[in-house]
């Protein structure tokens, strides 16, 4: 079996075992990835690469989306909006070319992202979603920073 074969099984493997937390925290990070990568595709020029990279950080926005309960906090109404935001300023950054925006979504992805990973640090040690909720609480901003969003409701 070759290695390519050998690497695909060990990631479909990691995402079918990994807790609802890990697959969350797996979905921020590739966002990031995502997002990095079509910066640098922007900045140098790459077209193809670019609208490759912004079109699956958009899926994986639709993703968490579409697993957000909107009924489990009273401030998800906010994350789904800001998904929506985020959506809207990917497709016109690509269509743009503008790595400003791109860099702007990121900027905005970056403190959820380490909230998450907080939270699911917390549920791992502490084995209650209860402590990650006040992880997350605590650490995550809402778009414009000002105050904390809440336990993120995550179906």
């Amino acid at each position: 079996m070759n290695q390519a074969v050998l690497l695909n099984r060990f990631k479909s493997e990691s995402v079918a075992t990994a807790s609802p937390a890990k697959l969350l925290t797996m979905l921020y990070d590739r966002l990031v990835l995502d997002l990095d990568r079509g910066i640098e595709a922007l900045n140098r020029d790459d077209r193809a690469e670019a609208n490759a990279q912004l079109t699956h950080a958009q899926e994986i926005i639709h993703e968490l989306r579409a697993s957000l309960d909107v009924n489990a906090w009273d401030g998800a109404q906010g994350l789904l909006d800001l998904y929506g935001y985020l959506l809207t300023e990917l497709v016109g950054a690509n269509i743009a070319r503008s790595v400003t925006r791109v860099t702007a979504c990121r900027d905005l992805i970056l403190p959820l992202r380490d909230a998450w990973h907080e939270a699911a640090a917390s549920t791992t040690l502490a084995g209650t979603s209860a402590q990650a909720a006040r992880a997350v609480a605590a650490a995550a901003a809402d778009p414009a920073g000002h105050q904390p969003i809440g336990d993120l409701g995550v179906a």
